[in-house]
């Protein structure tokens, strides 16, 4: 078994999603199994060099989790032809320049969402990585982490299986109250509620929900959007007051067609103003005519149709059937690990040998389309269809 090195520039991995989730539960997760398997029994470990602009912040990163590559200089990384992939968790605004910097510089290049902030960018960016592609063999993604979510898995399982019949509806329930920072302690960067920063729930919660919509549920082709911006003051990470220009919730309705050609209705209510009684800061609960399900992060559960009780509506009498009891849960049936470095798993592999790998920008793109969707169908008050893309 020979172990082969990847050269890694990560940028922008300070923050709260890249340290977390890509840096230490993925890159450093993936360098303590001993690196990435491959499909002749070798193994590829990352080598990353971490890149920012705060050398104290980076230095001390690095010294933390045992890396021993740091740098400020990002051209300099790019020039070093030993550091053949490029990752980019800094700022949305930035993202397409750094990737076309780095694709340019003969580099793969894998990245967060959304990969723009407007879709023009995200086509334009999505294009160069697929001419790259053709003429230099570069490979490119995009994060769709929910996609790995052992709730949403098993609930793909069920899809799989025919358990839903035909597909009816799928109704999501995401967020959760951020605390505005006067009374407790602030939970998010207060750049998510400045929509100058590349702040806004459509933007960052929309890049999401299309992919798991046009993988677990039905190709998107309208949407009808309304966002707000429910808490118009918040405070910031030094304690001072700021005006939130960015929304802060919203609220949609999807049209789609389903894998088997039929019409599904997608609800998608999300907020970071609102007080949790659900089981989880997620769930989508889909139903269909053999069954429905509801799915979390980590858990699912189902109902079938057999097991579908028959409610009496009378609202003189006091309900006394728990219907939280009656649904049965989707047993854990493997091990389900985290899904950054899942899906960072599968990049390497495409990388280093061309393994199979559907997440790609043109993929990312069409997250940044339902983004200027919804955005426009919040604007303009009326439903927007959603093409097909063409990249």
């Amino acid at each position: 078994m020979a172990v082969k090195t990847l050269g890694l520039i990560m940028h922008g991995v300070t923050g709260r999603m890249g340290m977390n989730q890509h840096l230490i539960r993925s890159i450093c997760a993936i360098r303590a199994q001993g690196g990435v398997a491959l499909s002749n029994g070798d193994r590829v470990m990352p080598d990353p060099i971490l890149i920012g602009r705060n050398a104290e912040k980076i230095e001390a990163l690095a010294k933390a989790h045992g890396i021993a590559r740091w740098g400020t200089d990002l051209d300099a990384a790019l020039a070093n032809p030993a550091d053949t992939v490029f990752f980019d968790a800094g700022t949305t605004q930035m993202r397409p320049t750094l990737l076309a910097k780095a694709i340019r510089a003969g580099k793969h290049v894998y990245c967060e969402k959304p990969i723009a902030t407007n879709l023009n960018e995200a086509v334009e960016i999505a294009r160069l990585a697929q001419e790259a592609g053709k003429k230099q063999g570069l490979k490119h993604g995009a994060v769709q982490d929910k996609l790995f979510l052992p709730g949403l898995r098993k609930l793909d399982m069920l899809r799989r299986a025919g358990f839903f019949g035909r597909m009816l509806s799928v109704r999501l329930e995401f967020g959760y109250w951020v605390f505005e920072g006067d009374l407790q302690p602030i939970q998010r960067p207060s750049w998510n509620y400045r929509k100058e920063d590349g702040g806004g729930m459509i933007l960052d919660m929309m890049c999401h929900w299309r992919y798991v919509l046009d993988n677990l549920f039905g190709e998107v082709k309208a949407v009808s959007c309304i966002g707000t911006t429910h808490i118009p003051k918040r405070w910031d990470e030094a304690g001072q007051p700021y005006e939130c220009t960015a929304d802060d919730a919203a609220y949609a309705t999807a049209e789609l067609t389903g894998h088997n050609g039929e019409p599904v209705i997608a609800q998608l209510n999300m907020s970071w103003a609102t007080r949790v009684n659900r089981d989880d800061l997620v769930t989508f609960h889909v139903d269909g005519t053999h069954g429905s399900a509801v799915a979390t992060l980590t858990g699912c559960k189902a109902q079938s149709r057999v097991n579908t009780p028959r409610p009496v509506w009378n609202p003189d009498v006091k309900n006394t059937m728990n219907f939280s009891e009656q649904w049965q849960d989707v047993p854990d049936t493997q091990v389900y690990d985290n899904g950054f470095k899942i899906q960072w798993e599968h990049f390497i592999r495409h990388v280093v040998e061309d393994a199979p790998y559907q997440w790609t920008l043109p993929e990312g793109a069409k997250g940044v389309q339902l983004v200027e969707a919804a955005l426009a169908s919040w604007s303009e008050r009326r439903w927007i269809d959603v093409p097909a893309l063409k990249v």
